[in-house]
């Protein structure tokens, strides 16, 4: 993969971190429990600060790099955590400094081999690597029937090709670690449709969608899904993730 930096993100940093989805509590507390300690973690690729705010209810510090200033910016502060622009292949960490390097909704982004040789310096001796992402949602069937018709099939020529590596669970990147079993982690929302259009206008193929003279795509989108959500009422949303995880020796 390239070392280029694709800046998918900083336009409407404030959208993304308004909308995104945050990830389990029990995902950071597994990350812990397997950690040879719990005084440092490296959050690389951290966009908005959600995976590095839940890793600093776990860990006594944290630092927070992105690539991205925009999604820098927009990230709010928190007393453990410490944010820098960087890249991910060339951290600003002197080696052994971490117990954890994670990565959230952005392995799929790196040049990896670049990437796994920063992990495997910074890292402590047993120190645990641990990426995770998700690539769809589930909400009720006749919902999702129409959500695939309206949104996924219109899409899904504008999805970066690096949403491939995504989709497959990372299954055809190099994993230079040694494996560890983890439990089956997903998020559950209970979110209003609005909460979930305003999720889907931060996807890059609906952004490249808008931008292709859809301009209204979004509202579009909402009058077409409302009968299969039914009311205004919050609805039970849930997204599996994938989750890799291991250790350096």
């Amino acid at each position: 993969m390239s070392a280029a930096f694709h800046d998918h993100f900083s336009e409407g940093s404030r959208d993304y971190a308004a909308a995104r989805p945050t990830y389990p509590d029990e995902l950071f507390r597994f990350i812990a429990s397997v950690a040879p300690s719990t005084q440092r973690a490296w959050d690389c690729a951290t966009g908005n600060g959600q995976a590095a705010r839940g890793l600093a209810r776990h860990f006594a510090g944290v630092e927070a790099t992105d690539a991205s200033a925009g999604q820098i910016a927009a990230a709010p502060a928190h007393p453990r955590v410490r944010y820098s622009v960087a890249p991910a292949e060339r951290a600003p960490f002197a080696a052994a400094s971490f117990d954890a390097v994670c990565v959230a909704q952005a392995l799929h982004w790196f040049d990896v081999a670049a990437f796994h040789r920063e992990v495997h310096r910074v890292l402590e001796p047993r120190g645990v690597f641990a990426a995770w992402a998700y690539d769809g949602m589930r909400v009720l069937a006749e919902f999702d029937a129409a959500f695939r018709e309206v949104v996924l099939d219109r899409v899904k020529h504008l999805w970066p090709p690096q949403n491939k590596l995504l989709w497959r669970g990372y299954r055809d990147l190099p994993f230079p670690y040694e494996p560890i079993a983890a439990p089956r982690f997903q998020i559950e929302l209970q979110w209003t449709l609005a909460q979930l259009i305003g999720y889907l206008g931060t996807w890059t193929a609906v952004r490249r969608y808008i931008a292709d003279g859809h301009a209204t795509f979004l509202v579009d989108a909402a009058e077409a899904l409302r009968p299969a959500w039914g009311d205004d009422a919050p609805r039970r949303v849930v997204m599996p993730l994938h989750f890799i995880c291991g250790r350096i020796s």
